[in-house]
């Protein structure tokens, strides 16, 4: 049976997109089959896999709104094993257009319901707020991976996205849980980084992952040729930190085994 993981983190900025698309096409490499799907109206997961928003006949929003079966709306990537679902600027209409609808925060997890079993992970990437498409992605999920900026303020916000996840799980989702927390935008050069990466361990312990991702600047350029850091240049900084994180994150469930 497949996990799916939702990336979410209400603040904009902190690499929630990046650390989705890596992720994905990380796992894709261990021979895993993936489903990235695009919560976020922005649609930079879309075009970060080389999709273009014009040439998009369906989206998730005709997925959440029409009740369209979701196989028909996945694309395949230019990456072995790795399917989008892709998403367009319409998305944004959707948060309006369900709150009257019955069973508004449960769409997402209908959709997926038919083809969960069809991968091994199914990843979200969350729009940055705690509107209907997140509380729609957190309902859907099994677990939450977090990234953390580690810049000043990143820590403050996070009580009010646990307090999201708890009302979730109370109401909607109780088995809902914490996968990871990934801290990112690591700059080696400031006493900041350390303070955060610090503060984080102290009050999330072992939920933290070991590897963080640096400030990287082939990274940020990576979406603008539509590919993975995978692709764009495997021997940057920034894809050795993704693939250390896709092998944390793994050998965590035992799911590969990877020789030292």
């Amino acid at each position: 049976m497949g996990i799916i993981l939702a990336t979410v983190n209400q603040k904009g900025g902190v690499g929630k997109t990046t650390t989705a698309i890596n992720l994905a096409a990380y796992l894709a490499t261990y021979g895993k089959k993936i489903l990235l799907i695009d919560s976020d109206p922005q649609g930079n997961a879309t075009s970060g896999l080389g999709q273009n928003h014009l040439d998009l006949e369906k989206c998730l929003y005709d997925v959440l709104i029409d009740n369209e079966d979701a196989s028909n709306v996945i694309r395949r990537t230019s990456i072995v094993g790795l399917d989008l679902l892709p998403t367009s600027p319409r998305l944004a209409g959707a948060e309006v257009e369900l709150v009257n609808e019955p069973e508004r925060e449960t769409r997402l997890k209908a959709a997926l319901a038919p083809i969960k079993d069809n991968y091994d992970f199914i990843i979200i990437d969350c729009p940055p707020s705690l509107n209907l498409l997140t509380v729609n992605a957190l309902t859907a999920a099994d677990e939450v991976l977090i990234p953390i900026q580690c810049e000043y303020y990143a820590l403050e916000g996070l009580s009010q996205l646990n307090n999201t996840l708890d009302l979730v799980k109370q109401s909607l989702n109780p088995s809902l849980k914490i996968r990871a927390i990934v801290l990112t935008m690591y700059n080696t050069r400031t006493l900041l980084s350390d303070q955060v990466a610090e503060e984080a361990r102290k009050h999330f312990g072992g939920k933290v992952l070991k590897t963080v991702i640096p400030r990287n600047i082939r990274l940020a350029e990576a979406p603008s040729f539509g590919q993975p850091i995978l692709f764009y240049d495997p021997s940057s900084s920034g894809a050795t930190a993704y693939e250390s994180i896709t092998r944390e994150l793994l050998e965590a469930d035992q799911l590969v085994s990877v020789e030292e």
